[in-house]
């Protein structure tokens, strides 16, 4: 094995994963995005190397408990001790909710919670015999409330929440800082751009989240002295009302 420092970010999208990613290898960490599709996350590797990090990618379905498993080990044994995870799997549908299958509900909650248990148990598991670790979970507006139209999604949002605090509590003691953000507000991204483009013209006035300001706040949680840990933190755009 190496003596890399890995982190481990699940749910590597275009933006705020990507982001994740590219901030900590910039600092140095070896990232090890995840997608379900390995081929998609090409060009982040690639834009990763051109700046000069170093990036292993995995396909995985983090649904999956054999596929989970599987990446934390691998990148334990061939990359180096993951020193952050990151769970960054969104799955935010809207549905009335006469109107949300079983399938619609199920697939959610996999995708946004119970991908997430598997996600901060396997990153647990290696993390706590060492006595160090960050795992931070991205969250979004329905943790904290539910709206018409996302039952499913913030069911999802509030059960990854709670697991947030009852992992923070367990595993604080044991050296682990886990930390659960608050995404308020529309992220700078193409799904934004293309089905929202009144909202996407606040960009100019810094009235959507950008990506890569996220990452600098998951970096800082990173960087916080036990003394002084953040267990939740809200990010939103100056202008979002709350």
């Amino acid at each position: 094995m190496t003596h890399a420092k890995a982190a481990l970010i699940v749910g590597a999208g275009d933006a705020t994963g990507g982001a994740i990613a590219r901030r900590f290898a910039r600092e140095g960490f070896v990232a090890c995005p995840v997608r379900r599709n390995a081929e998609s996350l090409a060009p982040l590797v690639a834009e990763i190397e051109k700046a000069g990090g170093a990036a292993r990618p995995f396909g995985a379905d983090a649904r999956i408990e054999e596929d989970v498993v599987r990446v934390v080990d691998t990148i334990e044994a061939e990359v180096g001790p993951i020193e952050v995870c990151v769970f960054n799997i969104g799955a935010n549908v809207r549905f009335g909710v006469t109107e949300t299958t079983a399938r619609v509900y199920r697939k959610v909650w996999e995708m946004a919670a119970f991908a997430g248990f598997l996600s901060g148990r396997e990153a647990a598991r290696v993390m706590a015999p060492r006595g160090r670790g960050t795992i931070i979970f991205t969250g979004a507006t329905a943790s904290l409330r539910g709206g018409s139209g996302f039952s499913a999604f913030a069911g999802a949002k509030f059960a990854l929440r709670a697991l947030a605090q009852s992992m923070a509590r367990e595993l604080g003691p044991k050296g682990l800082h886990v930390a659960h953000t608050i995404i308020d507000g529309a992220i700078d991204t193409a799904f934004i751009r293309d089905n929202f483009p009144e909202r996407y013209a606040l960009k100019d006035r810094g009235g959507i989240l950008d990506p890569d300001a996220i990452a600098d706040a998951y970096w800082t949680l990173h960087c916080q002295q036990r003394s002084a840990w953040t267990h939740e933190l809200d990010l939103r755009p100056w202008l979002e009302t709350f």
